[in-house]
């Protein structure tokens, strides 16, 4: 029996990346903001300017996770000041916040799109000394910028999109700072990496030279050419990263579209499901998809599906989970109540097979697992 795994990332091939990797080899620049990096810096900048013609800028990182921690510390935040952020999230987002010299506190998500919402944040507002928010694209699914925008001029909190697995789906149409992840599962993947999207000049240009061990390159700053103020790190994106994401971007709209068609057709085998009661996120319906959590009727069903799909060699995962203020590492960190709703999500939530390499067959084989764990549930 063949295995069906979870997740199979698409990266270019060595035919799509010959032509960049020529262009490296005959500029001889491997690193330090290189002309591949900077052309896809361009490139991307060109397409979230063409969903709302505001200014925007963008720069690269070598992963979300070091780009988040740099969006925070360009907010320039007393240390120990607290972030609020969801439950319901991958570590990396509570990483980030930690390394910036920050307190993560965790929230509750709303029950329809599993996201951080602007009323969560306000309600979060009332109980704690917050200094910023980080929501999170939880699962790809996009935030209402503009909520965020309202959120921001009520409250004066900065707030920074963990957009991690978004790109396609959340767009530079409000004030708020996006950092997308170019991890080999994204929809845009460079192997590894990240994009820093803002419309704040100031904050962009600050992560760079934090990027660049935070030398300042811009002759026209105050402080010299060289010269450190701020001891940042090493977060640059390399000529080869860049190539990867040029030639992924090339190609980003036919996978897209694959994308779509497997969600559509995947989504309607399992609604057909009887008894499985699945229960989908909320989220705009022309949004792409890079993984599939659905929620099913009960933690004994989920179990049930868990153990039947490993028998016939089906991989699943529990996606974000255990909540962020279960594990180990952060344990202590504050939360805003009982998180009622990230605690039913965590109980019944399940992630299945999403990829590109899946054919008819593997989504009959899939769901006719999810089938028979259902009916032995009745």
């Amino acid at each position: 029996m063949n295995r069906i795994p979870l997740l199979i990332p698409e990266l270019p091939s060595v035919a799509e990346l010959q032509p960049y990797l020529e262009r490296i080899d005959a500029a001889r620049w491997y690193s330090n903001f290189g002309p591949l990096c900077r052309e896809f810096e361009g490139a991307l900048a060109g397409m979230f300017i063409a969903k709302n013609a505001q200014p925007v800028r963008v720069t690269t990182v070598s992963s979300c996770t070091l780009g988040l921690e740099l969006a925070l510390r360009a907010l320039d935040l007393a240390p120990g000041s607290q972030v609020l952020l969801p439950a319901l999230t991958f570590v990396a987002s509570a990483t980030a916040v930690v390394r910036a010299g920050l307190v993560p506190v965790a929230a509750d998500v709303d029950p329809q799109s599993w996201l951080l919402t602007p009323e969560i944040a306000r309600a979060a507002c009332a109980r704690y000394p917050l200094a910023a928010i980080l929501p999170v694209t939880t699962f790809g699914c996009p935030h209402e910028m503009d909520g965020w925008d309202r959120f921001s001029a009520e409250c004066g909190l900065p707030v920074v999109i963990d957009a991690a697995g978004a790109f396609g789906n959340q767009w530079q149409t409000g004030r708020a700072t996006l950092v997308f992840s170019l991890h080999a599962t994204k929809s845009l993947a460079a192997g590894e990496g990240g994009v820093v999207v803002s419309r704040d000049e100031k904050l962009v240009a600050r992560v760079r030279q934090l990027s660049n061990f935070g030398i300042n390159l811009d002759p026209a700053a105050a402080l010299p050419v060289g010269q450190v103020d701020v001891p940042g790190t090493n977060a640059k994106l390399s000529e080869y990263h860049a190539a990867v994401g040029l030639a992924s971007l090339a190609k980003w709209p036919l996978l897209a579209g694959k994308a779509r068609t497997l969600e559509e057709r995947y989504r309607g085998l399992i609604d057909g499901v009887a008894g499985l009661g699945a229960v989908w996120q909320q989220r705009p319906a022309a949004t792409l998809r890079t993984l599939l959590c659905i929620r099913v009727r009960s933690a004994a069903l989920r179990a049930a599906i868990e153990a039947d799909c490993a028998g016939a060699a089906i991989e699943t995962r529990r996606w974000y989970l255990p909540l962020i203020n279960q594990h180990k590492g952060f344990a202590g960190i504050e939360t805003c109540g009982a998180l009622p709703v990230a605690a039913a999500l965590a109980a019944d939530l399940i992630g299945l097979p999403f990829h590109g390499r899946l054919e008819a067959a593997d989504l009959d084989r899939i769901t006719g697992v999810l089938a028979q764990a259902a009916r032995q549930q009745a």
